[in-house]
């Protein structure tokens, strides 16, 4: 944890896992954390795409959670607009590691989510995008992508462990209640009414 002030999108949905027997905190969509303690991240995507960054040497990382919006004004909304939001979610993460201590010229990158799991959504191809947006954010920073699981049709459950830069992911196979796809849909909902201020696979 830090004693930096919190910004409205910095998590701060703290708990003991008692099953990874350590400190961790919850990421929701629309939200981002960081830290240069030993402690776990855990988020849940959807559609969502999140980037686990860290510096390599140090070990202070973070996570983000974004969905780019959708314009429902027009169904051809052209991604440099829409990605906006990417951009500001990756801005907020990669100032709050620098204030940490973190050095740009060492961070990596782990990238996770983009599942096709909203079928009605209004616009059928929002993980393709947010896919199509976050590769292409961190090429352009010169940030390299040491690893990823994106897109298919699963939501994914992400574990991410700062200090050694370990991610554990889980695919969830069969989603039993409509929790992550109403939280989903209402952050876009939340986003478009205002402007912007299975198996464990290792990483």
């Amino acid at each position: 944890m830090n004693n930096f002030e919190i910004d409205p999108h910095f998590s701060t949905s703290y708990y003991y896992d008692p099953k990874f027997e350590t400190q961790a905190v919850k990421v929701l969509p629309g939200e981002y954390y960081a830290t240069d303690s030993e402690e776990m991240i855990v988020t849940v995507l959807g559609s969502c795409v999140s980037v686990c960054l860290r510096d390599s040497y140090s070990g202070i990382g973070g996570l983000n959670h974004f969905l780019l919006p959708h314009d429902r004004s027009s169904r051809d909304t052209p991604l440099a607009e829409s990605a906006r939001y990417g951009v500001y979610a990756m801005e907020l993460l990669i100032n709050h590691l620098l204030k940490l201590g973190a050095m740009r010229h060492r961070f990596e990158a782990k990238v996770f989510g983009g599942g096709k799991v909203i079928k009605d959504f209004t616009f059928a191809n929002v993980g393709e995008r947010n896919v199509e947006f976050v590769l292409a954010h961190l090429k352009n920073e010169g940030i390299p992508i040491v690893a990823r699981d994106l897109l298919n049709i699963y939501p994914r459950k992400v574990h991410f462990f700062p200090q050694t830069g370990r991610v554990m992911l889980k695919k969830i196979h069969s989603l039993h209640n409509a929790t992550l796809i109403e939280r989903e849909k209402g952050y876009l909902r939340q986003i478009e009414r205002k402007p912007i201020s299975g198996a464990i696979d290792l990483f």
